[in-house]
Parts: structure tokens; sequence; C-alpha cells
């Protein structure tokens, strides 16, 4: 799944070490989901999208035919 954190987050200013305070995680996983490493669950993407104030299909984007688990 791609999406927008990387870029919403510098548009912030945030560091990766301030980000990942704000959502209450650590710097690694930041730097996980940044990286496309690691998914985050849905409650971790619902406090991202409220700490950026966008609708969650605005900061993380479905691509068609990706596989579903």
């Amino acid at each position: 799944m791609k999406h927008r954190i990387k870029e919403l987050r510098t548009s912030f200013g945030w560091t990766q070490e301030q980000f990942s305070e704000k959502l209450g995680v650590s710097r690694q996983t930041v730097i996980s989901i940044e990286n496309g490493k690691y998914n985050p669950s849905l409650e971790l993407a619902f406090r991202i999208s409220i700490l950026f104030g966008k609708k969650l299909e605005e900061v993380f984007i479905f691509e068609e035919g990706s596989e579903i688990i």
C-alpha cells in the first residue's frame, strides 16, 4: 500500500523522532512505515490520519490489484 506519510511529515516540519513521539511509537516504526517495510495497524493508520488532519484515504492509497490477505 502506498502512502504520503513522509511527504506530510516533512511538510509539517517534523523529524521522524518528533513524529514518532506524537504517535506514541518508536522511531524505528516510523522508519519502517516510511520505507514500506511495515504496514501500520488500522488503529495506527487512523491515528496518523488524525494527526495530519486528513482523511484516511488522503494519507493511504490503495492500489487496484494489490493483494489483500
